[in-house]
Parts: C-alpha cells; sequence; structure tokens
C-alpha cells in the first residue's frame, strides 16, 4: 500500500518538476556551483557570503519554477502593465528615489527596491508584445514607436545614473527590433548616427565620473594609484593566474584585498587568478552553452511573441557575461554589471531567474502557444 502511495504521490508531483528544461538547468547549476566555489574564496574574511548567496540561489529557483509555468499567453497579457508599472517606478525615483552614493537609483516603499531591475525583463516582453500585434504587416512607423518604447525608461535609467542597467536595457530592447525584421541598412544607418554623436555625447551626455571611466580604460596607468588602480589590480590577478592559475583559495590579489568588489563585480578576477586560462576557458564555454540553449528555444519558438523575447533574454545573458569580463579584463568601462550566476547578490540573480524561467516556459509550451 506505501509503495503504491509514493507512486501516486509521485506522479502528482512531476508536473510541477518537468516545468525546467533539463539542458538549461544543468548549465545554470554548472555555473552556480562554480560561483559558490569562487565565491567561497573570495569572501573568505566576510561572514556570511556563502550562506546568503545560497538562500538567494533558492529563491531564484522559486521564481524560476513559477515562471516556468506560466504560459507564454499570460505573458503576452501582462507584458504592458508590467511595461507601464517598471516606467512609473522609474518616474517615481527620479521624483522622490533615495540617494546612495551619488546616485538615485533606489525607492523606498518599506524596503529599497531598484525599479531599473524590473526593466530588464518588462522591456522585451513590451517590444515582443508590440511586435506580435503587428506581425505579418510591419512598417519604418512601428520601429520608430518601439524605439520610443525603449529610448523612454534607457533615459529614466541613465538619469539616475546607472550605466551598466541602462546598457543591459538596451541590448535586450535592440535584440527585439532587430530580430522583429530590422533592416541591416537601418542598421548601418543608426550606426553612423551612432558615431557622429559621440562628441555631443561626451561633452553633454556624460558625468564627469564616466569621462574618467573612458580614460582610464584607454590608458589606466595615467594615475596607477588614483582612478586606474583598482583596473590595474585585476588585471594583473588575471594574468598572475597563468594557464592553470594559482589553485582555489590560494590567490594573492584577492586575499591581499587588491581588488575591489571581489565577491560582486570583479569575481571574474578572483576566478582568473585562482583557476587560470583553463578555469576562463571552461567558464566562457559554459557561457556558450548557456547563449546556444537559449537562441535554440528562440528557434523553435512558435510565434514572433516567443522567438523576440527568448532571444532578448538570451541577448542580456551575453550582454552581461560579455560587458563583467572585459571591464574586469580592460576591454570595456567599468560600469558595474554583474557576472551572470556567480556574483553575489539577490536582486540580479532574481532578475536571470526570472529570465531563465521565461526561457523554460515558452520551451515547455511551444506546442500550445497559437501562431
Amino acid at each position: 500500500m506505501r509503495i503504491n502511495e509514493r507512486r501516486s504521490l509521485g506522479r502528482r508531483l512531476r508536473p510541477y518538476f518537468t516545468v525546467f528544461d533539463l539542458p538549461l538547468m544543468l548549465i545554470i547549476c554548472a555555473l552556480l556551483s562554480v560561483g559558490l566555489v569562487t565565491l567561497y574564496s573570495a569572501g573568505m574574511g566576510i561572514p556570511g557570503k556563502v550562506e546568503d548567496q545560497m538562500r538567494n540561489i533558492f529563491l531564484a529557483f522559486m521564481v524560476m519554477w513559477f515562471v516556468a509555468n506560466i504560459t507564454p499567453q499570460m505573458m503576452m497579457r501582462i507584458a504592458v502593465p508590467a511595461y507601464v508599472v517598471a516606467v512609473a517606478l522609474l518616474v517615481a525615483v527620479a521624483l522622490f528615489g533615495t540617494v546612495k552614493l551619488g546616485a538615485r537609483r533606489w525607492l523606498h516603499v518599506g524596503v529599497d527596491i531598484q525599479p531599473s531591475e524590473f526593466m530588464k525583463i518588462a522591456m522585451p516582453l513590451m517590444l515582443a508584445w508590440f511586435f506580435q500585434q503587428r506581425a505579418g504587416h510591419l512598417r519604418w512607423q512601428d520601429y520608430a514607436i518601439a524605439a520610443v518604447l525603449l529610448a523612454i525608461p534607457v533615459a529614466l535609467i541613465v538619469k539616475q545614473p546607472d550605466l551598466g542597467t541602462a546598457l543591459l536595457v538596451v541590448a535586450a530592447g535592440f535584440c527585439a527590433i532587430f530580430l522583429a525584421g530590422l533592416a541591416w541598412r537601418a542598421l548601418i544607418a543608426l550606426f553612423a548616427v551612432a558615431l557622429a554623436s559621440l562628441p555631443v555625447i561626451w561633452t553633454v551626455g556624460m558625468h564627469d565620473y564616466q569621462r574618467d571611466r573612458v580614460m582610464t580604460l584607454i590608458d589606466p596607468y595615467l594615475e596607477p594609484l588614483g582612478k586606474g588602480f583598482h583596473i590595474i589590480q585585476s588585471m594583473i590577478a588575471i594574468g598572475s593566474g597563468g594557464v592553470s592559475g594559482k589553485g582555489w583559495t590560494h590567490g594573492t590579489q584577492a586575499h591581499l584585498e587588491f581588488i575591489p568588489e571581489r565577491t560582486t563585480d570583479f569575481i571574474f578576477a578572483v576566478f582568473s587568478e585562482e583557476f587560470g586560462l583553463t578555469g576562463n576557458l571552461v567558464l566562457m564555454f559554459l557561457y556558450l552553452l548557456l547563449i546556444g540553449r537559449g537562441l535554440m528555444i528562440a528557434g523553435n519558438a512558435p510565434n514572433l511573441f516567443s522567438r523576440l523575447l527568448a532571444g532578448s533574454i538570451t541577448m542580456i545573458y551575453f550582454t552581461y557575461a560579455f560587458v563583467n569580463m572585459g571591464m574586469v579584463s580592460g576591454i570595456v568601462p567599468v560600469v558595474g554589471v554583474p557576472l551572470p550566476f556567480m556574483s553575489y547578490g539577490g536582486t540580479a540573480l532574481l532578475t536571470l531567474g526570472l529570465g531563465a524561467g521565461i526561457l523554460m516556459s515558452i520551451q515547455r509550451h511551444r506546442k500550445l502557444v497559437q501562431t
């Protein structure tokens, strides 16, 4: 009798766990495992980091599971309200947000929340819905409207200022516009306009600290003991790892506190020093698998909404990884973007889990979505 009861219970519970896409789940678990191992070393001397991250991972999995159970049809219904609420919250931040470290990015509602994080998901949802409504008869005016829908929240986020989050929102939104069928000629024209506007952006559109970051990127040795100190130490850590690394928990740059934000934005420098080039190749291979699986899900999606949404979420993952590794390696300016599924932090991990849940929902319901 007990065996039959267990089998019956297993059959009842099985549908709740089959929502997870196995390949995507395995890749994410591998990255989270690498992240916890690295965080243990990076956080030595900082009690509670690993325990807190494990709690964040549990919450992210709960969010992932919940979203994976939502159908793409339901996502289409909530796309516009989610976008409107996210923009309204960004406006509220601009009017009476909480200022921390010179940036107005948070809204106090009992606890401090960062509404710009919601826009990373709300933006691709909105654009995917917008293009789905016009599928089959898109005109240039539709792309112009989509650009305005993207520009409004990006302008509000840049004003905070939060260049890293703005970059992620732009990447997700632009991916949706491009995958919707934007012509290459228009893409080349936009690129030319962007290049032509660089002098104006440099003189008018950038804060002093942002210009300093660009100059530090070009030559960090202009102020080796000042603005360039941290990036120099980060590059030393990456280079000193060699081919095989110094070994787990044996990284000197991290443990002697030369690397800034070593558990968050600069965790890649800790990983590179301890696991070397070999570890970096394995890590980049995992991210390639993550991006490849996301693109596969996008390619198998049955309608325009699902394809654009899956493609945009995948672009967010790519941008996270590329910008973080690039800024730690001295390839792009430091903009405060965490390494996906590795950096310590709750809000970013919840956003990443939400995105993974969307991908899993699209994969699970690909035969049920009406085209």
